[in-house]
Parts: C-alpha cells; sequence; structure tokens
C-alpha cells in the first residue's frame, strides 16, 4: 500500500473526517491505519534484506589486517575498558604488536594516576568494541565485529519501522535495502569507529516513539469508543517512550551528539501526543498534554537518558584507575563521603571533556564542513596502500569512506520534497524525518561557526537513515494508490522506483572496491573517484 494511502496530520492537526465521496472510516482506523498484507512477510522480508546486508557486511570483515583511521584510538581504548573497565595508556608501537597477535600493550607505571588515560569520549561505543575482542580477540576481525552486526540489525529496525511508518511491507524493504547498499553505513559498519553506535541508538530510539505513537493512539481510540470524560485518559507508563528514553540515553552515552536527538525527539513525541488527543475531540490537546503526559515524558525523554548515561561510566566508578578518578579527594571517610567525592570528580571530568570539544580546532587532510555532507565533497580515505605485485603496474588497495552517490543525491531531492510535503499537508511522516535529519546535521553548523571544529564527513552517520526515510516516502508518493480512474499509475510508479533500487545496486557494485579494500589498478581506482575531492 502506498504512502498516500494514510496521510495523517498529527503533528499539529486532527485527522480530516472521510469526504461524503468516500466509504466512512472509523476513528480508529484514522488513529491506526491497519496494517496490510502478511504478518509473516512483515518479518521475514525486512529479515531476507537485513541478512543480505550482513552477508555484505561480515564477508572478508578482517580485511585490511590493519588499523583503519580512527581504530587506532577506539580498538585499543576498547580492549583496555574490557580488561580493566576504563581506558589506559600503551607503549609506543602498540598497533603493531596487536596486529602481530601481542596484546601486552599496556603501560606500566609506578602509580594508577601516571597510567590513567584522558579520553573525551563516553565509554558505551568502546564496550560495544572490546565485547567482540572479548570474544574473538583484539584483532580485526574482533573489533569490528559488533560494529557489523549493529550495522546489520540496524538494516532490519529501519525496514520495520518504514513498514510501519508507510503501512507497506515493499516499502520497507525497500528501505533496508537502500541502507544495505549505502556506502558509508557499510564503510563505518566494518570499522571500529563509535558513528555507527551513535546511528543505531539513534535509529532504535526513534523506532520505539514510532510504535509507542501507535500504541498510545489505539488507547486513545479505546478510550473514545468507551465514551469516557471528554479530556481524555492518562495513557499508563509508555512502555515504548521508556525503552527510547534508555536507547537515546546510550546514544549520549557513545558520543555527546546524541543529546540533540533526545531534545528533538521529546518535543517531536509531544506533538504527536497532542495531535492525538486532538484527533478525538480533547477540547485543549495542548494543555491536556501538558497536565497528562509532560510528567512521565520528561522522566522517560530526560531523566532515564542522564541515569542511563551515569550508569554507562560504572568501569571508571568502581575502579581506581581511571583519569581524574581521585581528583576530589575529601578528608572525611565513609560510603556517604566516598559516594560524594566519586560523583565531584565524574562531573569535573565531563567539564574537562567539554572544554576539549569546544576547542577541538586542529586541522586535518579529510576534514570537511557539514554543508558539503549532503553532496559528499570531501570523503575520508581510511586506508590506502599501494600493493605489489598486483598484476599491473600500479594498484590501489582502499577503503574510502563515502555514500553511494546515487542514494545521497536522490536522498537530498527527496528532503526537500519532504519540506514541500510538510508544509502543504503537516504529514507527521514528512516531519519527523526532517526532525531526524536536522538534529544530526544543523548543530554541526554552530560547531562550525561558533568553535570552528575540525568535523569529518562520516559524522553524518546518524543522519542516513532519516535521509532514507525520506527517500521511501518520496518512492511511495511516486508509485501512488491504486485508482480505477488511472490504472496505469501504479504500474508505472512501482517501474521508477524499481528502476532507482537498481540502479542504486549497480553504484554501490561499481564503488565496492573502493570501500571494501579489494586491491585494484590505479586506473580503475582513479575512474571510481566521482570528484577531484576525493583523492
Amino acid at each position: 500500500m502506498a504512502v498516500t494511502d494514510y496521510s495523517h496530520k498529527a503533528f499539529e492537526q486532527p485527522e480530516e473526517g472521510p469526504q461524503d465521496s468516500a466509504p466512512a472510516v472509523s476513528l480508529r482506523d484514522r488513529l491506526v491505519p491497519p496494517m496490510p498484507g502478511s504478518a509473516m512477510w512483515g518479518w521475514l522480508g525486512p529479515i531476507l534484506v537485513a541478512l543480505f546486508g550482513g552477508f555484505l557486511r561480515f564477508y572478508r570483515l578482517g580485511t585490511p589486517h590493519s588499523v583503519v583511521f580512527d581504530e587506532t584510538y577506539y580498538a585499543k581504548d576498547a580492549f583496555a575498558t574490557i580488561r580493566y573497565g576504563v581506558e589506559r595508556q600503551f607503549v609506543d608501537g602498540a598497533d603493531k604488536l596487536l596486529l602481530a597477535g601481542n596484546d601486552n600493550i599496556f603501560k606500566q607505571c609506578g602509580s594508577v594516576s601516571e597510567c590513567a588515560s584522558y579520553v573525551v569520549h563516553p565509554p558505551v561505543g568502546k564496550w560495544l568494541i572490546g565485547l567482540g575482542e572479548l570474544i574473538f580477540g583484539a584483532n580485526p576481525f574482533g573489533w569490528r565485529f559488533v560494529a557489523a552486526l549493529l550495522g546489520t540489525l540496524s538494516i532490519l529496525i529501519l525496514a520495520r519501522t518504514a513498514r510501519r511508518m508507510t503501512r507497506s511491507t515493499l516499502l520497507g524493504c525497500v528501505a533496508g535495502l537502500l541502507l544495505c547498499l549505502d556506502a558509508l553505513h557499510f564503510v563505518l559498519s566494518r570499522t571500529a569507529l563509535l558513528d555507527i553506535f551513535l546511528m543505531f541508538w539513534v535509529l532504535a530510539g526513534f523506532a520505539c516513539l514510532v510504535v509507542d505513537r501507535d500504541w498510545s493512539r489505539r488507547r486513545l481510540a479505546e478510550w473514545h469508543e468507551a465514551g469516557s470524560p471528554a479530556d481524555g485518559p492518562r495513557l499508563g507508563l509508555r512502555p515504548w517512550r521508556l525503552a527510547a528514553g534508555v536507547l537515546l540515553g546510550l546514544a549520549v552515552a557513545t558520543k555527546w551528539t546524541g543529546g540533540f536527538y533526545i531534545a528533538a525527539f521529546a518535543i517531536m513525541t509531544l506533538l504527536w501526543d497532542a495531535g492525538a488527543r486532538r484527533a478525538v475531540g480533547t477540547p485543549r490537546p495542548y494543555g491536556t498534554v501538558i497536565r497528562r503526559d509532560l510528567p512521565l515524558a520528561a522522566a522517560w525523554m530526560a531523566v532515564v537518558p542522564i541515569v542511563t548515561y551515569a550508569v554507562s561510566f560504572t568501569g571508571w566508578f568502581v575502579t581506581d584507575k581511571g583519569y581524574g578518578r581521585n581528583w576530589d579527594q575529601a578528608t572525611s571517610s565513609g560510603p556517604v563521603y566516598f559516594v560524594i567525592d566519586s560523583l565531584r570528580s565524574w562531573i569535573d571530568y565531563q567539564k574537562q571533556v567539554l572544554t576539549f570539544h569546544t576547542g577541538l580546532e586542529s586541522s586535518h587532510p579529510y576534514q570537511s564542513e557539514p554543508w558539503q555532507w549532503p553532496m559528499l565533497l570531501r570523503p575520508v580515505a581510511f586506508f590506502y596502500e599501494s600493493p605489489k605485485n598486483c598484476g599491473a603496474d600500479s594498484c590501489s588497495w582502499a577503503v574510502l569512506g563515502t555514500g553511494t552517490p546515487v542514494i545521497w543525491f536522490a536522498g537530498l531531492l527527496a528532503l526537500i520534497g519532504m519540506i514541500a510535503w510538510y508544509v502543504a499537508t503537516r504529514d507527521w511522516r514528512a516531519g519527523g524525518v526532517l526532525l531526524g535529519y536536522a538534529a544530526g546535521w544543523l548543530p554541526w553548523f554552530y560547531f562550525a561557526i561558533a568553535d570552528n571544529r575540525t568535523m569529518f564527513m562520516f559524522y553524518a552517520m546518524p543522519m542516513v537513515p532519516f535521509m532514507i526515510l525520506a527517500l521511501v516516502l518520496a518512492c511511495g508518493l511516486i508509485m501512488g494508490k491504486e485508482s480505477p480512474a488511472r490504472p496505469n499509475r501504479r504500474v508505472t510508479g512501482t517501474a521508477v522506483v524499481g528502476a532507482f533500487v537498481l540502479l542504486a545496486l549497480v553504484n554501490f557494485w561499481w564503488l565496492y572496491p573502493v570501500i571494501a579494500a579489494e586491491p585494484i589498478p590505479y586506473d580503475s581506482w582513479h575512474a571510481r573517484m566521482l570528484f577531484d575531492s576525493w583523492i
């Protein structure tokens, strides 16, 4: 079923009633449109797409057998985290020792503070990388394993979320397939950096809020059908919103920029509540939301993420080896003073990290500005070597952190289309997608202007699922709905969408050697560089 079958406007205004010429639609079906098609295929289709994406990501995962770009920080910090609970300092040449199979890489110091490592990112991403190292060893496959696993799971989550938003299994599978074929998602799913984990938690949190939207609207429909008081009910504990709070807390505990999503999604979900209450006839929907929904929403979307963030530092709290662990040493003793001193030390550490981020101005040859990201103007060379004996006079062996151009350029057009669609219809899906994209993109403009911050294109990773959702919504509009007046409309639209997906597949296949570290002749590598800025 196409996107245009359900143009609900729950951001700011209620669903419109049925027209005289249209069949009557119940309030329940307008609040929570029925999910069409087979429930089995609703799961089986996205799972098959995710398995395809998983094969692409796990195949030759240990290649290159090298420390790729910022893996030099995160792979070793993760190994220290699972061994000591916190990050530690390393001996010189630690990367080479790990690649040779020697994990004896930690400095030996006379005191705890001498070996403590000052790190500026929270620990969740490093715990995840370290989990793979714990299972498979501190080697490229081990430190990339969980990134590939969560990258694969994110394909399934996006496909299921798109299906729920569009009420179309086909469009859900298209969303999952496009994420499979995005080169930036592919590269980061095969690299031990933090951005794939940030994207995963943000996407999972958004998915929970979309489920919560259906869940709460179903409760409102039940209340309305029972003829309850006009000001509407409390909607209970909202378990899906609680889950979103935990997941978004894990996003912040991976990278601080996850906090922008908490603020954006908290406002978004409350506006969804107001739209739903207005749709069932609540006289003062916004006032009702403030009285009945806001207190618990503040707990789930503010307090829970803060607690989740603090708990992620358990390793720092339970050991004496972390940076700044004993900064605030009081003369008094006892468990109460120990807790107070620990919290004061931890807060001081967080302040130091904030100072580091706001003053990060060192230049880098692959840095880029936020406005360049959607157009793929300056990707990051994660890995590049010129191997010998490759069957040609000169060869390239590379991992280029770029997006798939067909997907990204079409995605930019789709996002512009979503702006027009939201202005015209106030469709909640267009609004949610635009908000998710903006929360991952616009704050970087402030950092670029105010802090002159060093930034890279792969910081755009959390934006990618929302770009693909915009594409899928646009595909639904292109496909249209079945109409006796225009019998070929659906067939033509589906053919256009199918051709686009096929083009994305061909584009991914063309890029594959330079994103998956396959040695190829230099001329073949150069032919795949879309712009001179890719070199």
